[in-house]
């Protein structure tokens, strides 16, 4: 079976996850309480590499989710959208919140900053299963 892939849906998902991204973690919603919690010097960072990097990751991201899509679609055979949000869930469970989460209690990390990242994957990702599942392949 060859995997087909809409190239124009993994380009917006990935557009969107930046947007998401830029929001989530604006001053104004959780980007001051990120701060302060995860203790980050924003003078100090390299956002050129850190944006670039969140690109990137973005895209490999939507870029996977939507052959995920693509291979439960034609196994279930539902429809494309349904397929979409549903395999973005089970992946952010499995791999974006459950990972996490256990490596977040072993680094003893806050547990507000970790549902500030964690709540960030689960949007982002619904997101870009929505853009992927709403333009289909």
């Amino acid at each position: 079976m060859d995997v087909e892939v809409n190239y124009l849906a993994v380009l917006l998902a990935t557009v969107a996850a930046m947007v998401v991204g830029y929001v989530w973690y604006n001053p104004k919603v959780f980007g001051n309480a990120w701060i302060k919690l995860a203790k980050i010097d924003p003078k100090a960072s390299n956002m050129t590499w850190s944006m670039g990097s969140a690109l990137v990751g973005s895209f490999l991201m939507a870029f996977v989710l939507a052959h995920l899509t693509f291979l439960a679609n034609s196994f279930y055979n539902n429809e494309f959208i349904y397929d979409a949000l549903l395999t973005g869930f089970w992946v952010w469970l499995g791999f974006q919140f459950l990972r996490p989460f256990m490596h977040d209690q072993f680094n003893q990390r806050r547990k507000k900053e970790s549902l500030i990242h964690m709540g960030n994957d689960f949007v982002t990702i619904m997101v870009m299963a929505l853009v992927i599942g709403l333009l289909g392949v």
